[in-house]
């Protein structure tokens, strides 16, 4: 799809009248979008502008960092031009009502790289898109595995968002489901083409039944991890309790006793 669209010429003719603000238009781009991760590699770029024309200069080094923000800042807002110069529709698409969303990318968005549980989640949602827009071409027991493996793994990355376990081992185990595991089956499984899919291969599988066998694994990965989430909670509550009865339950027997003893 095009992306030379009337509203795309008019930003980019904004973008070379004041260009020597460019520095400023990948947090612009994450603003306007409400991305987080967009927002803060934007800011990196304007502190290193901001800092290079007001207070570096002085040592001669202000000019070569604000003409290096500006040009990162530059080069990553063309990586990021499906965010804010997005392709047009076909003409056709009025008439037969195809859906206007754009295709998702096969690489996973910048934002899915920070760390932490917003990067899982925008990893998450990307590969759940991607795997909804490929539904057609995903067996159909297989993209059911997939869905529950995503619903499942969603649970874990939101428990994580409200309350982090703050458990090294088992954010790895998460992070690697999240970002690694669960898009390299999907990806490898894309790039066949679809005329081989039900071919055998030297280990005698095809690629639908390894598919199907990888995300069964996944699945219960997934589960693993959504058990081990959620048994923290009632130990959690049963540490707290015993702390609790070990400090304060000796204190209310001896002032039960007391109490006693007075009324004696």
């Amino acid at each position: 799809m095009s992306r030379l669209t009337l509203g795309n010429v008019l930003k980019v003719g904004l973008v070379v009248l004041f260009l020597p603000l460019v520095a400023y238009l990948v947090l612009l781009i994450g603003g306007v979008k409400k991305k987080l991760g967009v927002i803060l590699e934007g800011l990196l770029y304007a502190a290193g502008f901001t800092a290079g024309i007001f207070a570096l200069d002085i040592i001669g080094l202000g000019g070569v960092l604000a003409l290096a923000s500006m040009g990162v800042s530059a080069v990553r807002s063309w990586h990021l031009r499906d965010l804010w110069l997005p392709a047009r529709r076909r003409w056709w698409h009025r008439f037969t009502g195809a859906p206007s969303q754009e295709l998702i990318e096969a690489s996973p968005p910048p934002e899915a790289a920070v760390e932490g549980a917003d990067g899982r989640a925008a990893a998450l949602d990307w590969v759940g898109a991607l795997a909804k827009q490929s539904r057609m071409r995903l067996p159909s027991n297989a993209y059911v595995t997939f869905e529950r493996t995503h619903r499942l793994l969603g649970a874990v990355v939101e428990a994580e968002r409200r309350e982090p376990s703050r458990d090294a081992r088992f954010e790895y185990e998460l992070d690697a489901m999240v970002r690694e595991y669960l898009p390299g089956v999907l990806r490898g499984y894309l790039a066949i083409p679809p005329t081989m899919v039900e071919a055998r291969q030297p280990n005698g599988r095809t690629p639908n039944e390894e598919l199907a066998e990888q995300l069964q694994l996944l699945a219960g990965q997934a589960e693993a991890l959504h058990a081990s989430r959620h048994s923290r909670i009632p130990a959690q509550l049963t540490t707290t309790g015993n702390f609790l009865r070990e400090k304060y339950g000796n204190l209310h027997l001896n002032a039960f006793d007391s109490e006693r003893i007075k009324e004696a």
